[in-house]
């Protein structure tokens, strides 16, 4: 990621362009996240300041995160100080990433005042601090005491102590052919990261890739009359026409910069520097938040899983054990022949095995506590005993293979869940099932059931997907007519999909969209050519006894399918649509 001093300074620009604008509301969603509403002559926008120490960033965000019943004090102070204040100017130390907004503000008076929001996003030392106009701190999200190690402690009435200077050369002002023929680091992108200010390492590599054709170059055996001629070209062009970029592995935002991003492969531009600010947290926060709230739940279901499966192992041989039983039966029937032969206190008997073809002479084990005949029903018991073993160990092992398949069908739904509410049907699906215990202490208010996710096909026919295993129960033998269309990954854990067509045949590319639909919601998702079974719903049958979303069907057709998500997933939505609208 590359939030350096020159993309603060391209998001900066774009809260200029809003002019004078005035602080309508201010919010504090989380201990490091502070939300400015903002009006101006002809919009409104809010800006997050978000001063964490393992991802600062300042931007403008059309996000709407939740906000705590009670507000912070910070936040009371900030609505104190600043609410109904005009912004009027907006600064950046050279090269540094912090910015200064000033605010006209009322006193209590009602005298007029200037008041400062200052964010500094350098790293450890981020902060956020309020102060009047006299310089000195009324308050700061996060408060350094004078008995610290840090030089410029951060507390109600001190003076505010700017940073220290960034000792470096802007990339812009700077003679590059001499600073590559002066002593230091060999490796190019690491000699600018030394002396160039402003820039991040990310950046500098890319400068580095453009200059040499290698992130890695070294400078021992480059022309440096020549590297500094591209190097001058790359900093003049996108530090005076800076662009949004992006990289990103599969759904999963990698990088961001204000230049291309060509060290990882292609790159995309996006539409604004804070879009794509907005954007890339937004996404990433979504899914390290959903990450630890299902952690739990993940936890408990892997543990069942690997339980079940070390019990499967474990009946696996205790059933090989009993497919050598008819060996019992054989020396039953050989002692029983041989009776007259065997006294009562005897440990073993040698007798001829009339099983054997060449009639050998074998030893048989006795317990001198029975009598001979007692020895031969002991061996025909140990035989029945087997007998009725392998019989129930198969049908132990069925179940326990059903309900291994179902905890699979459940983690894979869990990595599928993008909302805390789609988190929760889970979780009410493992309380019923005996699996989760209920939060009895915690009342929760009640919340209405998730619909289905619902697409559209190009063609018009409504495609309706299944969030969760009961959800599929409810969508295939409630929701569903008995003449509609169902599609289902095959021999893999994923969702039920119908098409709803009243008993119509569906066009071809309507069942590839529903097809690809149930390829990516599978758990084969993310792979391509994924066999998809195609059936009427009136062919899908309910397993008798089985765990929800657990079924049975013979007569289908298989097609292939390939899970664009871009392409058919989110053109198909029509939550997505309705939202955008």
């Amino acid at each position: 990621m590359a939030f350096d001093a020159f993309y603060l300074s391209a998001v900066l620009e774009e809260i200029r362009s809003l002019g004078e604008a005035r602080v309508e509301k201010i919010h504090q969603p989380s201990r490091d996240t502070v939300v400015l509403h903002l009006r101006g002559r002809e919009s409104r926008a809010k800006l997050l300041i978000n001063p964490n120490p393992a991802a600062p960033r300042l931007h403008l965000t059309q996000t709407n995160p939740e906000n705590p019943p009670e507000p912070p004090m910070f936040c009371m102070l900030l609505r104190k100080h600043l609410s109904g204040a005009r912004l009027v100017k907006i600064t950046q130390p050279a090269m540094e990433r912090a910015a200064t907004f000033v605010f006209d503000c009322i006193d209590e008076l009602g005298d007029p005042v200037q008041k400062r929001l200052v964010a500094e996003l350098m790293g450890r030392t981020c902060n956020l601090y309020l102060l009047g106009g006299d310089g000195r701190i009324i308050d700061c999200l996060r408060r350094i005491g004078l008995d610290e190690t840090s030089k410029r402690p951060a507390l109600p009435g001190l003076h505010y102590q700017d940073p220290e200077p960034v000792e470096k050369i802007h990339p812009l002002e700077a003679d590059i052919e001499q600073l590559l023929r002066q002593a230091g680091a060999d490796i190019l992108s690491d000699r600018l990261m030394d002396t160039l200010g402003g820039l991040s390492p990310l950046v500098c590599r890319e400068a580095a890739l453009f200059a040499m054709g290698d992130t890695g170059a070294r400078l021992e055996d480059a022309n440096i009359s020549a590297v500094a001629e591209k190097l001058g070209l790359f900093f003049h062009e996108h530090l005076t026409h800076p662009a949004p970029y992006y990289y990103n592995v599969g759904d999963t935002p990698k990088q961001f910069a204000f230049c291309p991003i060509r060290q990882y492969g292609q790159c995309q531009q996006g539409e604004s520097f804070s879009g794509l600010l907005d954007s890339f947290y937004s996404t990433r926060d979504r899914k390290d938040a959903m990450r630890q709230k299902s952690q739990a739940v993940r936890k408990t279901v892997t543990n069942l899983c690997q339980r079940l499966t070390r019990k499967l192992a474990i009946q696996d041989k205790e059933l090989a054990a009993t497919y050598d039983r008819e060996r019992l039966r054989q020396l039953g029937d050989i002692l029983t022949a041989n009776l007259h032969r065997i006294t009562k206190g005897q440990t073993a008997v040698e007798v001829e095995d009339f099983y054997d073809e060449n009639m050998k002479t074998i030893e048989i084990p006795l317990s001198p506590l029975l009598s001979p005949q007692q020895n031969a029903a002991k061996y025909y018991k140990d035989y029945t005993r087997m007998k009725n073993a392998e019989k129930e160990l198969k049908h132990q092992m069925a179940l326990a293979r059903e309900e291994l398949e179902y905890l699979q069908s459940v983690r894979e739904e869990l990595d599928r869940a993008a909302t805390e509410q789609e988190l929760e049907e889970i979780r009410q699906e493992l309380q019923a099932g005996g699996y989760v215990k209920a939060d009895t202490g915690k009342r929760k208010m009640k919340q209405s059931k998730l619909p289905p996710m619902r697409f559209e096909s190009t063609d018009g026919y409504p495609i309706y997907v299944g969030r969760n295993n009961r959800q599929n129960d409810e969508l295939t033998f409630k929701l569903a007519r008995k003449d509609d269309i169902w599609l289902h990954a095959s021999k893999v854990h994923g969702s039920h999909v119908i098409i709803s067509c009243g008993g119509a045949t569906p066009p071809d590319d309507t069942v590839t969209q529903a097809a690809q639909l149930a390829a990516y919601y599978s758990e084969s998702g993310g792979g391509q050519n994924i066999p998809v079974d195609v059936t009427p719903v009136k062919q899908v049958k309910r397993v008798p006894s089985a765990k929800p979303g657990m079924v049975i069907y013979h007569t289908y057709r298989t097609v292939i399918a390939n899970p664009y998500k871009d392409i058919v997933v989110d053109e198909l939505n029509v939550e997505k649509k309705v939202s955008l609208d």
